[in-house]
């Protein structure tokens, strides 16, 4: 019995002092700072890259937003990865204005594999590019996205995340889920880090990579993850990521919950494989570059599935202790309420006040407010499930909102 409290103890701390940490460093993202210098003053050549497996419906849209962008045309090339696609994806987006490269590779068939593939072609061209700008094929841009880009190279930025808006925020619980998640994520997460030194994280689309960083081994990723994958290689180097909250893409997200359940299985085993490979390495760069900011990549490993596991583990160990009597019905009830506010009912409000510090419209959204910890419930029995059983086998998310840049900017 002594042991169990000694655990439970513990454990209480263990979480208490990580969640102080990770709100003081949330608090960051209410102080604004002066922008950056300009360390020189040119107009970088990018390439703007979208792997695309069977997106017919949306790359269309996408490469017309990325066609009307506000920055000189002859700066910027769209190339699409028609990636295993059976469909007419191809044929739009070089009627749209991309360059299309064909890739089959049935093995090997994440986005990671696809990014490496082209961008070894372009090494080996030694192609003539400042910066690659990477999205998904249903995203569409705002038209200041490669500018603001642009200016963030100039400040000497060389892996840079834009803020990755959301299509339809209101049209599903689960739509309404990821666009909460995401808003909340983008200013107490991304934003807190970067006013404060630290570095924020890729996000799966609507990021610039400065070509240079990619020359010697490519987008040499292997997991699900390949976002977050080299955004810790790159802090393990020791290198800071930006981000721009002025650099607007907006994606699709699934309003079904199946979609969903797939999706963020295929985003909990990624973390799961980055945890397996990459935990070592942020501990010896904390070790040999004695950095706050290599501290915080790995304490950002450290709360994924390891802080989940020490969660549940705590609340196993009060059932423990109420079972051999040694806890009251009240005291047991009292310690998963501490569980359930922080867990399922603090989100809503710090989604919430989100909203209302970036401004966006509250009022549409309210109802969905309520299925929030439901969408975040369902998170962490995913968790739970991919601890015992992880597909590590790519599974596409189909997309078929046919939105125009036009109708949302």
């Amino acid at each position: 019995m002594e042991y169990i409290y000694l655990l439970r103890q513990a454990l209480v701390y263990i979480i208490v002092v990580f969640w102080i940490y990770e709100l003081a460093i949330s608090l960051c993202s209410l102080i604004k700072f002066k922008e950056k210098p300009l360390l020189k003053n040119k107009k970088h050549r990018f390439m703007a890259i979208i792997p695309a497996h069977n997106e017919e419906m949306v790359i269309g849209n996408l490469v017309e937003s990325l066609k009307n962008q506000d920055y000189d045309k002859d700066l910027y090339d769209i190339y699409v990865i028609a990636d295993n696609c059976t469909d007419n994806t191809a044929q739009i987006a070089e009627q749209a204005g991309a360059i299309v490269y064909k890739r089959f590779d049935e093995t090997k068939k994440t986005k990671g594999y696809a990014l490496n593939w082209f961008l070894q072609q372009k090494i080996e061209e030694k192609a003539d590019y400042d910066a690659f700008l990477v999205f998904d094929a249903d995203n569409i841009v705002d038209k200041n996205f490669i500018k603001v880009m642009n200016r963030k190279l100039c400040q000497g930025e060389e892996v840079v995340q834009g803020y990755k808006d959301i299509k339809n925020p209101d049209a599903s619980w689960i739509s309404a889920g990821y666009a909460f998640f995401y808003w909340t994520m983008h200013r107490f997460y991304h934003l807190a880090r970067y006013n404060v030194g630290l570095s924020p994280l890729l996000n799966g689309t609507g990021f610039m990579v400065k070509f240079d960083l990619v020359k010697e081994k490519g987008w040499d990723t292997v997991t699900l993850t390949e976002d977050i994958e080299f955004s810790l290689k790159q802090i393990i180097k020791g290198k800071k990521l930006g981000w721009a909250t002025d650099a607007i893409v907006y994606d699709e997200q699934p309003e079904k919950f199946v979609a969903s359940w797939k999706q963020r299985s295929r985003w909990t085993v990624g973390h799961i494989q980055c945890t397996k490979l990459y935990t070592k390495s942020l501990a010896m760069a904390v070790k040999e570059n004695k950095t706050i900011m290599n501290f915080d990549g790995l304490l950002y490993i450290f709360g994924s599935i390891p802080m989940f596991v020490i969660t549940i583990a705590l609340l196993l160990s009060n059932f423990a202790i109420y079972l051999l009597d040694t806890m009251t019905t009240a005291q047991l009830i009292m310690n998963i309420i501490r569980f359930v506010v922080p867990t399922f009912l603090l989100p809503i409000f710090t989604a919430l006040l989100t909203m209302y510090l970036d401004k966006k419209p509250i009022k549409p959204m309210l109802k969905w407010a309520l299925y929030y910890p439901l969408f975040m419930g369902s998170w962490l029995l995913i968790n739970f499930k991919c601890l015992f059983k992880q597909n590590t086998s790519w599974e596409k998310i189909d997309h078929v909102r046919n939105i125009k840049i036009k109708e949302i900017a």
